[in-house]
């Protein structure tokens, strides 16, 4: 699939970031062997693909859980408890920031602002936008999504 995706774009000014954008795409994050394989197939240092891949916020060489929680320490946030909400979700799934959960379901990243300063704080999973954040709503919201991923799993398995 890889190769299918570099031999698209080659020769092809700039293939690099659409390749880079396919591949996670494919892989959900950019590991270490798919960016020497790029590069090998574009005929680039795998230096300079490493570099545009880890330069652009977009791309990410660590896996992805299946729900990516992003909690927003931007100023209004900040100043709103945004910190605790960080830290009561790192103790409730027992990773820290950047990582992922064995299971593969969460994986957890602060941001800076994300233009919703009126709803402070705020916490965004997989784009879904929960304002005015409490640390009492975060076992709720996690109870939710892994309810979601259980019944997604019965339905794959029947």
């Amino acid at each position: 699939m890889l190769q299918e995706i570099i031999l698209k774009h080659k020769g092809t000014p700039g293939a690099l970031i659409p390749i880079l954008h396919e591949a996670q795409n494919v892989y959900g994050y950019l590991p270490g062997e798919v960016l020497h394989d790029i590069a090998k197939g574009l005929g680039m240092p795998e230096a300079e693909v490493y570099g545009v891949a880890t330069f652009y916020s977009q791309f990410s060489l660590e896996k992805k859980g299946k729900y990516r929680i992003n909690v927003c320490l931007g100023t209004a946030c900040y100043v709103k408890g945004a910190q605790d909400l960080l830290d009561k979700f790192k103790l409730r799934l027992m990773i820290d920031v950047g990582e992922c959960t064995d299971d593969g379901l969460f994986s957890l990243e602060a941001c800076r602002c994300i233009g919703a300063c009126g709803l402070a704080p705020v916490v965004t999973i997989n784009g879904d936008v929960y304002g005015r954040m409490t640390v009492d709503k975060v076992d709720e919201i996690l109870d939710k999504y892994e309810a979601l991923a259980a019944s997604e799993k019965e339905a794959e398995e029947a």
